[in-house]
């Protein structure tokens, strides 16, 4: 997986799923099916599923997590081919991870009709940040998911998404748009984003 080499850890795929441990564990905020919150993860992993899938996703995660001899990760889902839209791009001390399905995209403030298609996007950050630091992080990302979105599709999001923002307990307070960290995570997220989105529509070229 030469696409996704990360100082932060080791990728790897089982089946159709998209497995990231880290060398060592990283403080989460996500809004993720599995051990969402803040929360002290090894790794995360993005799970591919059915585009009618209707399972009980918190139990589906924990087997996941049992059967491949994973601990504390948390856990995406996803409808899209990861394998095909996988994406990944770095800059500074911030690596994305993103899934693009767009089935479903929306806008927010208006009301969408729910279907299947998600973007799923991962922040890892190699600094010491504070949890307000992390709520900061996730503002910049999804502010650069919501610019791309529209340029790209006419969409701020879809009616699924999730995002996760990863990084070391520390002091760093600020990562807004102001910021080096900042600049890093939301051009880091809008190089990410287009190109699973590109990936994701020639797949459906395909279909």
């Amino acid at each position: 997986m030469k696409d996704f080499e990360s100082k932060l850890g080791k990728s790897y795929f089982i089946d159709d799923h998209f497995v990231f441990k880290f060398n060592k564990p990283m403080i989460c905020l996500s809004n993720a099916p599995h051990n969402s919150g803040v929360y002290t993860a090894k790794g995360f992993f993005f799970m591919q599923v059915d585009e009618n899938y209707s399972g009980d996703y918190k139990s589906d995660c924990k087997k996941f997590e049992v059967e491949n001899g994973l601990k504390d990760f948390v856990g995406f889902l996803t409808a899209t081919l990861i394998r095909k839209t996988l994406s990944f791009a770095k800059l500074g001390d911030v690596e994305v991870f993103v899934t693009a399905g767009l089935k479903n995209k929306a806008i927010a403030g208006e009301y969408n009709e729910f279907r299947f298609g998600t973007v799923n996007m991962v922040i890892l950050i190699d600094r010491g940040l504070t949890i307000g630091c992390l709520v900061n992080a996730v503002m910049t990302a999804v502010e650069a998911k919501a610019y791309t979105l529209l340029r790209l599709a006419n969409a701020t999001g879809t009616t699924s998404d999730c995002i996760g923002v990863f990084a070391f307990k520390g002091n760093t307070e600020w990562a807004g748009t102001a910021t080096e960290l900042g600049y890093c995570i939301g051009k880091a997220v809008r190089t990410a984003l287009e190109e699973s989105v590109k990936k994701w529509l020639i797949v459906m070229q395909q279909c």
